[in-house]
Parts: C-alpha cells; sequence; structure tokens
C-alpha cells in the first residue's frame, strides 16, 4: 500500500516535470537554438491555418486521436501514431470531434543539430523525406521505446548544462531508430489513415510551375475551374488562408531553397516572381525574422 502512495507521488511529480504549452500557443518558432520538445493537450486552436518553420517537427500521439492535413493530404491519427512533418511544409491542424482529448508530444528540431548528431556520411533527417505516406505506427516494443525518449526530452529539472548533455543521447537513439524504422514501409499509415485534397494539389501545382510569375486568384479561379468566389470561400476554408497568402509563402519557401543552395539573394526575387525586390525584402522578413542575406549566412 505504501510503496503503491509512493509510486503514484513520484509519478505525479515526474508529471508537473513535463514542459507543456497551451493548446492555444500560436508561436510557430524556436526558441532554442537546436531543438524544442513539448506537450500539448485539448484542440489547438493556435494552429488552425497554414503555416511553416525552418525546422523538422515530430508530433507523437499520447492520447486519443488527432488529425492534422499536411500540404493536399489529411492524417487521421490514433495513440501511439507519429507524424513527420519537413522542414518549409505548409501544415495546420485539422478540426475532428475527437481531437478535444488529444494529447500529444512535439519535438522541433534543425537540420544543422540533426547533422550535429550525426556520424560522418549519416543523414538523420532522411526519414522525413519519404512522400508516399507521413504517418507511421511502429511495432509496440519499438513504439514504447520512442515514447520514453520523447518523454525524457520534455522532462525539466536537471541542470542546464547536464540536461543538454542527455538531449544529445537520447535524441542521437531517437532519430537512429526512427530512420531504422521508417525503412520499413508496412509502418507507414495509408488507406483510411489518409486524405487526399485535389483543389489544394491543383493549386499548389500551379504554383509550382509557374513561380517566376505572378500568381493571382483569378488564374488560380480559372485553373480549378471555380468561379472566384467560390474558390475564395473554399479554400479558405480548407486550408485557414487565402489563396494570396498561400502563394507568399510557397514564394518564400522556394526561396529558402534557392538561398540555401547559395543562390545570390540579388536572383532571388526575381526567380519567385516578387513584383520588385521591397515586396519581397518585407514578406521574407516577416515570416522569417531575418533579411535574405542573413538567412543566406
Amino acid at each position: 500500500m505504501g510503496d503503491t502512495k509512493a509510486q503514484k507521488d513520484k509519478e505525479n511529480v515526474s508529471e508537473r516535470r513535463i514542459r507543456r504549452l497551451p493548446a492555444s500557443e500560436e508561436r510557430q518558432y524556436m526558441i532554442d537554438r537546436d531543438y524544442e520538445v513539448f506537450e500539448k493537450e485539448g484542440i489547438p486552436t493556435g494552429a488552425m491555418a497554414f503555416h511553416y518553420h525552418n525546422y523538422f517537427e515530430i508530433l507523437y500521439v499520447l492520447e486519443g486521436e488527432y488529425s492534422s492535413m499536411i500540404e493536399n493530404q489529411s492524417y487521421h491519427l490514433h495513440k501511439g501514431d507519429f507524424l513527420l512533418i519537413e522542414q518549409n511544409v505548409m501544415h495546420k491542424y485539422q478540426p475532428a470531434d475527437s481531437s478535444a482529448d488529444s494529447k500529444r508530444i512535439i519535438l522541433w528540431v534543425t537540420q544543422n543539430f540533426l547533422k550535429e548528431l550525426a556520424d560522418p556520411g549519416q543523414d538523420l533527417s532522411e526519414c522525413f523525406h519519404l512522400t508516399e505516406s507521413r504517418a507511421w505506427h511502429f511495432p509496440v516494443y519499438y513504439e514504447e521505446m520512442l515514447r520514453g525518449y520523447l518523454l525524457k526530452l520534455a522532462m525539466s529539472g536537471a541542470p542546464e548544462g547536464l540536461r543538454r548533455t542527455m538531449d544529445r543521447g537520447y535524441l542521437t537513439l531517437f532519430f537512429a531508430y526512427i530512420n531504422m524504422l521508417c525503412g520499413r514501409k508496412e509502418s507507414q499509415l495509408l488507406g483510411e489513415h489518409v486524405a487526399e485534397h485535389p483543389l489544394v494539389k491543383q493549386v499548389g501545382q500551379y504554383v509550382e510551375e509557374h513561380m517566376e510569375e505572378p500568381v493571382t486568384a483569378d488564374q488560380l479561379a480559372e485553373v480549378v475551374h471555380m468561379s472566384k468566389y467560390h474558390f475564395l470561400r473554399k479554400f479558405k476554408k480548407l486550408t485557414g488562408v487565402t489563396p494570396h497568402s498561400f502563394v507568399i509563402n510557397k514564394k518564400l519557401i522556394r526561396a529558402c531553397e534557392l538561398l540555401s543552395s547559395g543562390e545570390a539573394v540579388a536572383n532571388v526575387w526575381q526567380k519567385t516572381g516578387f513584383a520588385d525586390y521591397s515586396v519581397f525584402l518585407r514578406n521574407f522578413h516577416t515570416s522569417f525574422g531575418v533579411s535574405p542575406g542573413k538567412f543566406r549566412g
């Protein structure tokens, strides 16, 4: 009896030490330079519209169910499922009645930090580059092990230097295993777990194919064979953003890719179809908080 109470007390202390963010939290940027791990519970009202960030995200469902829309696909997840979201990919929470009781752990990590963790010749970000499905459910043994690493990473309280040393070990093990497991196609979630959105796919493809040109809502409505009014209303309802915002974000994502590949800043705004450099600069700084030159390094 006494041992049981002591065990429960210990579990309650550990529970209080888990780093949490409220479901209404709108922050989509990292405070830590390399990685963040935290828990969220309930409907994420701060993630109702398409957004993206220049780091990777992994979402693990601790309890309940959760739905997410990534680009033109929706994923319906259950307890024990993992969702892997690549950097600079538009995604959002997908409203579902069952999400009110959802509890999940979210891991944000940068490409540079994954490179630091990896041995030469290894790519710990490879698990994010699989395009057939971004959702996974691993065998129970591995799922419990990965969950354990995430919970340890979400704990606070250890001295800062020691915590980061421990975190590096947990993150290295977590990504080593998850990359190995993602090589096994049978763990992918497909079929009834995934729903396609042809409208978003058509619009996205058109923007990609006309990246160096201005793209208007009138053009997009014509491409999808809808009246402009009907298109604007349906697209906003589905994605949480206007077509104009979607186009701008697609162009900014391409700009990031060009800058990261070494393209000169002077060429990037033209290759992404902005009217002039000042418009490009203003939009880039609003989205990333730095100038294109500083981002390029």
